[in-house]
């Protein structure tokens, strides 16, 4: 995905309402921009830290500037940390149609934001007339507390616990469902479950998969011209899981 035009940078000075953010531009002006991330940001909201803003010439924006990215170091040097949870979708929408996503090509039909469980959207709904439905919910996932581990979620999040929830009974329907992780940095070595910070989404995440929710995780690859979907990482517990199914197999 590529920004209509390159990002700019500036530095933070305050994240505040949650919904907003100063920054000072390396021009030397500073702007109030929108933070469009509902979660707390932890480590990635310190004053001075880097971070890079797209810009709208709509007339009808109260902030023409969004807070795209901030700039991370974990002691391997900085990373660009994409925070804009509104990208995911159609970054996930578009590594589908490239085939980058493995096992979920092959749908000729994807449309998003359908109507589904108790008053929920699935974020994308595959369908194909001989592998029926798939349906993805996707969270973006920005924090690292410890070098090369992303972790989901970063604030207690009942309305992802509900997601995991709907789609185990999308498969009990009979369909398949898909719970992707898409990691907006691109020091991510693998993918594990915040469950210090919100236990509950631990728990419905274990009996998601329990129901055959499968589980994903894919990072990007960023920079201030665009944001592309790089590889899948494994998620911690899952590849000791799947490596002793395959022992067991192969005796």
């Amino acid at each position: 995905m590529r920004f209509p035009a390159p990002l700019v940078r500036g530095r933070l000075v305050q994240r505040y309402k949650r919904f907003l953010a100063d920054v000072t531009l390396d021009s030397g002006e500073t702007v109030t921009a929108t933070c469009p991330n509902t979660g707390s940001m932890i480590g990635l909201t310190e004053p001075g830290s880097v971070v890079w803003l797209s810009e709208s010439d709509s007339p009808t924006r109260k902030y023409r500037h969004t807070w795209e990215m901030v700039e991370a170091d974990l002691g391997q040097g900085p990373y660009l940390v994409g925070i804009n949870t509104s990208r995911p979708n159609a970054l996930v929408a578009e590594a589908i149609g490239a085939g980058l996503i493995a096992g979920l090509d092959g749908y000729p039909e994807l449309r998003r934001e359908v109507k589904y469980g108790q008053n929920s959207r699935i974020d994308l709904l595959l369908e194909c007339a001989s592998k029926g439905r798939c349906y993805v919910e996707i969270k973006n996932v920005h924090m690292m507390r410890r070098a090369g581990v992303a972790e989901f979620p970063d604030s207690v999040t009942q309305r992802g616990a509900k997601h995991l929830l709907e789609l185990a009974d999308m498969v009990r329907a009979g369909h398949r469902a898909v719970m992707v992780f898409l990691i907006q940095r691109g020091d991510a070595l693998r993918f594990d479950l915040a469950r210090d910070i919100d236990p509950g989404y631990g728990e419905a995440f274990d009996m998601a998969r329990a129901a055959g929710v499968e589980m994903l995780a894919y990072r990007c690859r960023l920079s201030p011209e665009e944001i592309v979907v790089d590889c899948a990482v494994p998620i911690e517990g899952l590849e000791v899981e799947r490596a002793g199914r395959a022992r067991r197999r192969a005796r």
